[in-house]
């Protein structure tokens, strides 16, 4: 409650009353309808003709949406979104078999918000709360056994129908980015220093992805090491630059991957990654060698290739090096897992 006032008088929010929750979710509904039955001595609110419940985790909601479901429920009493429904609903059988499925064009599921005569909804949760009954229905269906109202469910406007179709394909984006992102190459020249800060940074990332295939090359001027992993399928790379060049060694890698055409199919992610110690490269000097990448980027990006650079502070203090070795490989991990191409050329620091 502290937090929430803390809140209101930070932003100046006006008309807005709070009432303490309950221990479930359709307690605390109760607890905000008893609330605005009754009036509070600090409340400017007044008890409303129509109200609306809603979800607090999903609070942005377009207005025709609201506008809509109160017109309803002035009219019949309670109204609410739908949407058509996108999972296939099964009935199973006493043994655990399907039984049946719903034909889904026939079916809607119901969502937030939710509007109400506020007199049916208060007197169906004082219904509910009189026979000792467990909140555990939902509001409308409250409010249909409770009071015999008749509801009007009220059909999503064409941008929310649209939604459903676009879940569908951020569903099928997911399953593939999951899928391609369940491996990892680390490119670098050092492959056999295992004191190498690289080295350090490919164990940390080996912890930060448990289920992730991590695995370590060096650019030989064949670059057979690298064919297999092409071969393999591997559409992650972080590259470790520890040459004179800032970037040598992603340079021969963006080469090698033109050459197999392996981000025809689906996206490459490169993570061309640098270590900067303090005491021996000054760090405007540092930053402005790695500005290039933007250039490298946006030259890649027309071969479906997403690179953008990550700079590592080096530290001779062991746990702050640690401290960012671990840092980086949290970036690393959630940059190959997002594959946001809205980063493309940007520089990151750990």
């Amino acid at each position: 409650m502290e937090t929430m006032k803390g809140i209101i008088q930070r932003y100046q929010h006006q008309r807005i009353s709070l009432v303490e929750a309950g221990v479930t979710r359709h307690r605390s509904i109760f607890s905000g309808l008893r609330a605005l039955a009754m009036g509070q001595p600090d409340s400017q609110l007044s008890k409303p003709e129509v109200v609306i419940i809603h979800d607090a985790v999903r609070p942005f909601v377009e207005e025709d949406v609201l506008l809509r479901v109160v017109t309803a429920a002035k009219e019949h009493g309670a109204a609410g979104a739908i949407r058509p429904l996108v999972s296939t609903v099964i009935s199973p059988s006493a043994d655990g078999c399907l039984d049946h499925s719903l034909e889904r064009a026939r079916h809607r599921a119901s969502e937030m918000p939710q509007a109400f005569l506020f007199d049916v909804i208060y007197e169906a949760y004082q219904r509910c709360s009189d026979y000792d009954l467990e909140f555990g229905t939902e509001c409308l269906h409250l409010a249909l056994k409770y009071c015999h109202i008749k509801a009007k469910l009220v059909e999503g406007s064409p941008d929310l129908w649209k939604v459903t179709y676009k879940r569908d394909l951020y569903a099928a984006e997911s399953i593939i980015k999951e899928r391609i992102s369940q491996q990892i190459c680390i490119v670098m020249d050092t492959k056999e220093d295992e004191e190498h800060v690289g080295h350090h940074l490919k164990e940390m990332l080996k912890n930060e992805l448990s289920h992730v295939k991590v695995t370590s090359v060096a650019l030989s001027h064949t670059g057979r090491d690298l064919q297999q992993i092409l071969l393999e399928q591997c559409y992650n790379f972080v590259c470790v630059n520890v040459m004179a060049s800032e970037f040598e060694e992603t340079q021969k890698l963006l080469d090698v991957l033109k050459e197999n055409n392996l981000s025809v199919l689906y996206p490459v992610v490169i993570i061309s990654v640098h270590f900067l110690d303090y005491k021996l490269i000054p760090l405007g000097q540092k930053m402005e060698n790695l500005m290039q990448i933007r250039e490298f980027a946006k030259e890649v990006k027309e071969r479906n290739i997403l690179l953008c650079g990550l700079l590592i502070y080096y530290s001779q203090d062991e746990q702050k090096l640690q401290d960012s070795l671990r840092q980086g490989a949290t970036i690393i991990a959630t940059l190959i897992k997002e594959r946001n191409s809205g980063l493309i050329g940007q520089l990151l620091v750990a």
